[in-house]
């Protein structure tokens, strides 16, 4: 039910006092021609109505949320109340450089944590959002190689478990993209590689651990192919979280990286936002750097511009209170806590995995283990009883679970990816655990029922492809 079908005529939610500033008239054309058709309720019923909405939602917050990929981190109330302070959430991004001091010294003091965690010579907070990152970072790229390469680099490559925003991300960028094929360990397949890397590629794109939760053990040897043949190589840092602080992207060979804020650093994100995606790069690239760049003189804060910057990549300064979050997160855990969370994120990963693994089948390296994520195939179990992933995330909602990321990477058939993160007990995941070996029984058991699942949801199961290309945007 909407709101609007909660309509009675007459009643009110609030009385809006009478404005102190003078009334100014706008031209006619600018107004409306009939009253706004806005709902008519009272306070308690409007209070009511979303409470009740909210809590069949199913958010980090109120229910386990092993989203693979995307790192549903617990969100701290610590950095909701650093970024409700006035100082923060009340200054207005035109005001002179005198009067945001401590704004700037967030923005600087945030690059250099940054600089230190991913191992690069230079940040930039501008990018809103990872993808947005991505497209900055390959600008970088284009402006170094416009300057510094004799032949035209015109190939981005991805390998063919990226994700999606990669290839996306280097084709709107005007790049010819192209796939290396993994291994049998699920990493890059380094004779494939040598095949697609000449003098026409501008860079390969690679997260570390890759998107099956593997660490890329050759990720030197890679570095060193890429390298070779005057290329550069671009971290994707959708999966930063389970090394953050034990091992950096640039001494591992990496020239540019992308970060998520929303991910590895605990901000709020899903649901369209908000999100951050600074990117950080190497002393080669360090110029070409969005501009404007928050500089240090003495005690002072001021922002710089380039004339070599590829220029800005978004409205004012990225979305401030995300970073001011993230930093009140890295310096409430410190430089023993960040890697601790790490270790813990990759601890939590393996034994939910470990024992998973006793009835579906896992996708391994000949290690065994993971990093902080897994991806199970349910291929066997759809041939055997004829119940997919998608059936077995539905009834994971019955279990008052979210579903973890379905049928991602492309490469394993009926995937499931989960991501436990670092703050989860060990009795949540042993919860998980349970109910996904309950659902293995009930998948050979009672199929039916699986098919028919989630069976306590509000929503059952909509169609998903319809409503992505013909979205109804209106109450009808």
């Amino acid at each position: 039910m909407l709101i609007f079908e909660k309509t009675k005529k007459g009643r009110k939610c609030v009385d809006i006092k009478k404005p102190e500033v003078e009334k100014y008239n706008f031209d006619s054309s600018f107004l409306r021609e009939n009253d706004a058709n806005l709902p008519e309720a009272a306070e308690i019923d409007l209070v009511r109505h979303y409470s009740n909405y909210a809590g069949e939602a199913k958010g980090v917050d109120n229910v386990f949320y092993p989203l693979g990929s995307c790192t549903m981190k617990y969100n701290p109330k610590l950095n909701e109340e650093v970024a409700s302070l006035k100082g923060f959430n009340a200054i207005h991004p035109l005001q002179d450089e005198v009067d945001v001091q401590g704004a700037l010294e967030v923005m600087y003091t945030l690059s250099e944590r940054l600089k230190e965690i991913t191992g690069m010579d230079a940040v930039s907070l501008q990018p809103f959002a990872g993808a947005q990152g991505e497209y900055s970072a390959l600008k970088l790229i284009e402006a170094y190689h416009k300057e510094n390469s004799k032949t035209p680099r015109t190939k981005i490559i991805v390998p063919d478990s990226a994700h999606g925003t990669n290839p996306a991300s280097a084709r709107l960028a005007g790049y010819e993209v192209l796939n290396v094929k993994s291994n049998s360990e699920y990493g890059v397949d380094l004779d494939e590689l040598k095949k697609v890397v000449g003098d026409d590629t501008a860079a390969l794109m690679l997260t570390n651990p890759t998107t099956l939760g593997l660490f890329e053990k050759n990720i030197k040897k890679i570095a060193k192919i890429v390298h070779d043949l005057g290329g550069l190589l671009y971290y994707d840092g959708a999966n930063l979280n389970p090394i953050m602080g034990v091992v950096r992207p640039g001494d591992m060979g990496f020239d540019v990286v992308h970060l998520n804020l929303h991910k590895t650093f605990s901000t709020p994100h899903g649901g369209g936002g908000p999100g951050s995606g600074p990117i950080g790069c190497k002393e080669l690239l360090s110029k070409y750097l969005p501009n404007p760049k928050v500089v240090k003189v003495g005690n002072e804060y001021f922002f710089n511009s380039y004339e070599s910057s590829i220029g800005k990549v978004g409205s004012f300064y990225g979305n401030f209170l995300v970073c001011l979050r993230a930093l009140a997160y890295i310096e409430t855990l410190g430089s023993d806590g960040i890697p601790q969370s790490a270790k813990l994120a990759v601890l939590n990963a393996n034994y939910l995995k470990h024992n998973l693994e006793t009835k579906y089948k896992a996708i391994n390296s000949k290690s065994k283990y993971c990093m902080h994520e897994f991806v199970l195939s349910l291929e066997d179990l759809k041939k055997e009883t004829g119940v997919s992933g998608m059936d077995v995330a539905k009834c994971l909602i019955d279990k008052n679970i979210h579903p973890p990321t379905m049928y991602f990477p492309l490469i394993v058939q009926e995937a499931l990816m989960f991501e436990p993160t670092e703050t989860e007990s060990k009795e949540t995941l042993d919860y998980a655990i349970n109910s996904m070996l309950e659902i293995y029984e009930l998948a050979h058991s009672n199929p039916e029922y699986c098919h028919d699942a989630p069976h306590n949801a509000i929503i059952k199961r909509p169609d998903e492809t319809t409503a992505a290309r013909n979205p109804i945007l209106k109450h009808i």
